[in-house]
Order: C-alpha cells, then sequence, then structure tokens
C-alpha cells in the first residue's frame, strides 16, 4: 500500500515549518516516526493558546 501523496506533503510541510528541519531530514523517518512528529506538534501548537 502506497502512502497518498497529499498527506505525506501535508506531514512534510507541517514539520518542516514547525521544526525547520530538512527535506532530507523528515524524509528520512519512518513513517510511524513522522506522524508522531505530526501529532505532537499539533499537542504543542493546540495546547499553547489555552496556557497563555
Amino acid at each position: 500500500m502506497t502512502y497518498a501523496t497529499d498527506r505525506l506533503h501535508e506531514e512534510i510541510a507541517y514539520i518542516a515549518y514547525h521544526f525547520h528541519w530538512s527535506l532530507e531530514d523528515i524524509l528520512d523517518l519512518e513513517h510511524g516516526d513522522r506522524r508522531r512528529y505530526t501529532e505532537q506538534i499539533t499537542a504543542l501548537v493546540t495546547r499553547a493558546p489555552a496556557e497563555g
């Protein structure tokens, strides 16, 4: 099964935007690790305004 290209691009953009990692570094991640990072970023972003 191939991971949806649009979803992959969304994950790459999201991680690159928030962590400032290179495309190469992000693509080197395993799929599960990349998903965990996007989930963690989401948790941080949604929690930050509530803490402010």
